[in-house]
């Protein structure tokens, strides 16, 4: 079979089984065999890339990484509803409706807490997606929704030109994923699944956006060139024949019916799997639509009721504090169980001690709870009038509840994070970065093995590594020791990697991979860092205040201490291999973009710092040259727009002769 007809072939299976899986939530391709189709149409496109279709699966990965959103003008303007908040203002809404126009249909929605947008087709490619912004002009987010696997690529049928309007929205199992993450990671949780799902529409690199697991259901027909609809519910059947998720909906007549069908969607909100603040209730019929018309704001025909959230009281009978794998301490409040919605609730995140304190959270009060986003449970209040007698202020610990180290705020000083080198509650994840690519470089050392050495007490700091056995490490493997060999001999091999990889390695605070080189460069060993004063650190370019303090405080510490001798003692090289004979670079800052042929991006970046330049990953003003390979893109464009040199490889590597 030629590898067009394949291509081809294998587009559209995928396509057709992404649809049935995001689209109909009705599977009918196992994962594994998903997964294997995938990949052979990766393969496929990689060696032919001319045949590649611009509806792929493939091509949802996001694209290059933006400087900023371009603003679009919307054709049609993207209305706003009007909220009603009662049973008695909804029926005002609709009794009156109803004696204008007679007899009227309505089509009752619930409405999806998300980001509003609009997307546009053009002889059925999907050519852009924009923000709804103000309903008149939004931003161009059309990579980031690419990433989404229920917008259709290609349309059969459709007409010239297409524009839809959807929600786009963050699944609640997608919500819970992403927070785990962050909880793990140390970073602070999203507050609620919209505000996750704008922030990550909103990111400037769409491969960030495509590991949210964003979603969306297309709820109007904006434009369709020679295409006529008589009824919203026509329209959106239209929608549905042509691949979109649609909104589920129902056409109702009488105001009890109405009225019903809200406060059911209100009480099986939970079976739903995105979150939702209300129900929309619209005009079915397009020419009433049109004869009841618009107020400067809202469309007459159409409301929104809002469902109160569920807030319920309950004691906090304890606050206890988790340690995440970035040594960030969070406070959770142990409360008395209660049903709240749909879920027993037990605990509820403090956030940080400014939180605690602006609200005064004691053990022992009563306090008014609520699920922010329908998921995390938030304490809002003190009830005061009930707060028992002899209850203190808490505050936060000042060393680390899991291995006692001193415990410092973030620069921002909202987080506190514990400063142990070796605790076990960030054992994990900073071994992981320890035998990072770009750190120490251990190939074998991946997360399951790494969890394993933790879990049978082999490994207690990331400098234990090198003093693993044969007989500690082989057991792991059910083949034999050949692995285990191979492991040993990629750790031994890394004993001699250049120290900046050493102290990127490290895991101190705002020390980069690139900061790790400069500062191999200015002090030439790791004595001579350890040996540096905040004076003498921020005197290194790129070194500014606050990382010349956070190394000097790390190598203070007795964790650190003890980790740097054992590593010593195990032969790690504390000495620089990177030095700089030659500075025609010096100043200078170069931009790599493209398929490079002749060198790796990682060699070429190293040719450049070992001549005294800079390699940097995105095109501006202070940029020098740029060097482009096959495929440049966006970078290439933005380069001349700037007027910035630009180097082919040859020219780029006759620069270094």
């Amino acid at each position: 079979m030629e590898a067009k007809e394949r291509i081809d072939r294998l587009t559209d299976q995928l396509k057709e089984a992404g649809y049935r899986y995001y689209v109909l939530d009705d599977p009918t391709m196992e994962d594994y065999e998903y997964d294997r189709l995938y990949r052979e149409l990766e393969e496929l496109e990689s060696a032919h890339p001319e045949l590649a279709r611009a509806d792929s699966p493939t091509k949802r990965v996001g694209g290059e990484v933006l400087s900023q959103f371009e603003k679009v003008s919307h054709p049609v303007p993207l209305m706003s509803l009007q909220d009603v908040f009662s049973m008695e203002e909804l029926n005002d809404f609709l009794e009156k409706t109803i004696a204008a126009e007679g007899n009227v249909e309505f089509s009752v929605e619930p409405k999806i807490d998300g980001l509003s947008v609009a997307l546009e087709y053009v002889d059925g490619k999907f050519v852009r997606g924009a923000t709804r912004g103000d309903g008149t002009v939004g931003e161009d987010v059309t990579e980031n929704l690419k990433t989404i696997r229920s917008i259709p690529m290609t349309l059969t049928g459709a007409p010239a030109r297409l524009i839809v309007r959807g929600e786009v929205f963050m699944p609640k199992k997608s919500f819970e994923k992403l927070n785990q993450r962050q909880e793990e990671l140390g970073k602070p949780l999203f507050a609620n699944p919209r505000n996750a799902a704008a922030g990550s529409l909103r990111q400037l690199d769409p491969k960030i956006a495509a590991k949210r697991g964003l979603d969306i259901y297309i709820f109007n027909v904006q434009l369709a060139d020679g295409v006529e609809f008589t009824g919203h519910a026509q329209s959106l059947e239209y929608l549905k024949n042509l691949k979109f998720k649609v909104i589920p909906h129902k056409k109702l007549s009488k105001v009890s019916e109405i009225d019903e069908e809200v406060l059911s969607i209100n009480e099986n909100r939970e079976k739903l799997i995105c979150d939702i603040d209300g129900a929309v209730i619209k005009v079915d019929d397009l020419s009433q639509r049109e004869r009841l018309g618009n107020t400067a704001k809202f469309p007459k025909w159409a409301a929104a009721y809002k469902y109160p959230p569920e807030i319920k009281p309950t004691v906090v009978e304890d606050i206890v504090v988790q340690v995440g794998r970035t040594g960030v301490l969070t406070p959770k409040a142990v409360v008395r169980p209660v049903r709240l919605a749909g879920t027993t609730v037990t605990n509820a995140t403090l956030h940080n001690q400014d939180f605690i304190r602006e609200r005064d959270i004691r053990i022992g009060d009563t306090v008014l709870i609520r699920k922010a986003g329908e998921i995390i449970p938030e304490i809002l209040e003190v009830d005061l009038s009930r707060r028992p007698e002899g209850t203190a202020s808490y505050h936060l610990p000042d060393r680390c509840p899991v291995c006692g180290a001193p415990v410092e705020q973030d620069e921002d000083g909202a987080f506190l994070r514990c400063t142990g080198a070796e605790c076990p509650a960030q054992l994990s994840r900073n071994i992981a970065h320890f035998v990072s690519r770009d750190a120490m470089d251990i190939d074998g050392l991946g997360a399951a093995i790494v969890d394993a050495l933790i879990e049978k007490g082999l490994i207690k700091s990331p400098a234990d590594i090198y003093y693993l056995t044969l007989d500690d490490v082989k057991s792991l493997w059910k083949a034999g020791s050949t692995a285990a060999k191979k492991l040993l001999a990629a750790i031994e091999a890394s004993k001699a990697q250049d120290v900046s990889r050493l102290i990127y390695a490290l895991g101190i605070r705002q020390v980069g991979a690139k900061t790790g080189k400069v500062l191999a460069s200015a002090f030439g060993n790791l004595d001579g860092l350890m040996a540096a004063s905040v004076e003498e650190l921020t005197e290194v370019p790129d070194v500014g205040a606050v990382t010349a303090e956070n190394i000097c405080q790390w190598f203070r510490q007795e964790q650190s201490a003890h980790m740097v001798e054992r590593l010593r003692q195990a032969g790690v090289n504390f000495e620089s291999k990177r030095v700089i004979t030659d500075a025609r670079f010096a100043g200078k800052t170069f931009v790599l973009t493209g398929a490079l042929s002749k060198f790796t991006r990682e060699e070429a970046t190293e040719k450049i710092e070992l001549l005294g330049g800079k390699a940097s990953g995105s095109v501006s003003k202070k940029t020098s040259f740029v060097v482009v390979g096959e495929n440049a893109g966006s970078k290439e464009r933005k380069a001349r727009e700037l007027g910035i040199p630009i180097l082919t490889e040859d020219e780029f590597l006759e620069m270094m002769q």
